[in-house]
């Protein structure tokens, strides 16, 4: 079976591999579709710090795929042949280290209900809530966005906006759009979305009530002239030295600072010269699988589209996986999508 691999710095392949052998909790999945991950794939491809700090190379890319399941472990219970399952993985073989794994044409998930039911350490089972079943009649190519939907939906609920908050959000790729998606669904007040200039439309369709240029000089002042006082909750979704100062500098007067992205993480430094007052740092995450549901509950209502980050009709096969990185790169989609399985094809 194919799957790509990040053999060294820089370079990604697609190779033959073993496939992953199932054990008494594990569903076997024929990956329908991946997305690429802007951030955390890109990071992995050049080993990125914090990355490379527990992943080894080589390694199976993709943590953004969905799985039909074909077979079932001995001790499955709440999973059945032929669900889509999110988030599913190659686990690694043959030395191959697994960097998620998910862009590999065939994966696993797991039965972490029945592992918990079974009385299992929770350590054992507590990072695979993330394999949840998708509703029907939404597609696996749709469902791609369930994982970035779900990370932004659990971080942002616990910041906590509410019909009264203004909300500014650093960042227009595909989390940034997602945390300005929720805040709309939260009914704040202002939400105010700094990013690049081609991404004005798409944050329109999330429910942005005003877009910045964020190369803009005035920046900072466009912002601040929406919000005089500065804003309760400041997200910055790229995670620089940069745009962490441009987050702080706009937080009001006990309000929330959110640093949610890692492009550059390692080397922010929080400056309290730059506050407009007292304000608190969000330090509490999130938890993918605990927004599984109200995601399903989102998308039924209409209120997130996957059309705004995905084209399902334009997909890149597995094989062309390094021009779906051409076009996060030119930034020609918001979050290109990848063909896996070709069973039907």
């Amino acid at each position: 079976m194919k799957a790509a691999i990040i053999e060294e710095v820089g370079k990604l392949s697609i190779k033959d591999i073993q496939g992953p052998v199932p054990g008494d909790y594990d569903v076997l999945c024929e990956t329908q579709y991946g997305a690429l991950c802007t951030g955390t794939d890109t990071h992995l491809l050049h080993y990125h710090p914090p990355f490379c700090n527990w992943i080894k190379l080589p390694a199976i890319l993709g943590h953004e795929s969905i799985g039909k399941v074909i077979q079932l472990g001995s001790k499955v219970r709440h999973f059945k042949v032929g669900d889509m399952i999110t988030r599913v993985g190659h686990p690694g073989v043959d030395g191959i280290d697994s960097a998620w794994g998910g862009f590999s044409e065939y994966t696993l998930g797991k039965d972490w209900q029945a592992m918990k039911d079974d009385g299992l350490d929770e350590k054992e089972w507590s990072s695979h809530t993330v394999n949840q079943v998708l509703p029907e009649g939404i597609s696996p190519a749709a469902g791609t966005m369930f994982i970035t939907w779900r990370e932004t939906l659990s971080y942002m609920t616990r910041i906590g906006p509410s019909t009264e908050s203004s909300v500014m959000i650093i960042g227009s790729g595909s989390n940034g759009l997602a945390m300005a998606n929720h805040a709309a669904n939260f009914a704040a007040k202002k939400i105010v979305l700094l990013g690049s200039s081609n991404r004005i439309n798409e944050s329109k369709r999330v429910g942005s009530t005003a877009f910045i240029d964020y190369k803009a000089k005035d920046a900072h002042e466009q912002a601040l002239a929406l919000s005089p006082s500065g804003y309760d909750i400041v997200i910055d979704v790229i995670g620089r030295p940069a745009t962490t100062d441009l987050a702080l500098s706009c937080v009001a007067d006990g309000g929330t600072l959110g640093i949610y992205g890692m492009d550059d993480s390692v080397s922010i430094k929080i400056k309290p010269e730059l506050a407009r007052g007292a304000y608190t740092i969000y330090g509490g995450g999130y938890d993918e699988g605990e927004a599984h549901q109200d995601v399903c509950d989102l998308v039924k209502a209409g209120k997130l589209a996957a059309s705004i980050w995905i084209d399902e009709n334009n997909a890149f096969s597995l094989d062309d996986i390094h021009k779906a990185f051409d076009a996060s790169e030119a930034r020609s989609q918001v979050k290109p999508l990848i063909k896996i399985s070709t069973v039907n094809d």
